[in-house]
């Protein structure tokens, strides 16, 4: 299937990644609270909590039924749609969003 996916025309390509926006967000929130839950139990600021990219991957790619280079493809789409906040190898939910 990836090899397939790989050689479809760009806009179906971009079509495919982009139906995965709303349930990667609703992902990276639901990750992200429960980071920011356990940051403020050990006594730190959540401000700090962030989702690694790889684990954001894995959880995308077991959910969704996906494969990991299908769900590193939809968070770099995230990124340079500039609907999550990236720093690193870490990611997390837009200010104001969620």
């Amino acid at each position: 299937m990836n090899g397939h996916f790989q050689k479809q025309p760009e806009h179906k390509q971009s079509q495919q990644v982009q139906s995965f926006y709303e349930p990667a967000l609703k992902m990276l929130e639901k990750i992200y609270q429960a980071k920011c839950g356990n940051l403020n139990r050990r006594g730190y600021p959540a401000d700090n909590a962030a989702v690694t990219k790889e684990e954001l991957a894995q959880q995308m790619a077991y959910c969704f039924r996906i494969t990991n280079w299908l769900a590193h493809q939809v968070i770099t789409s995230l990124i340079k749609a500039e609907k999550v906040q990236s720093f690193g190898g870490y990611v997390k939910p837009k200010d104001g969003e969620g």
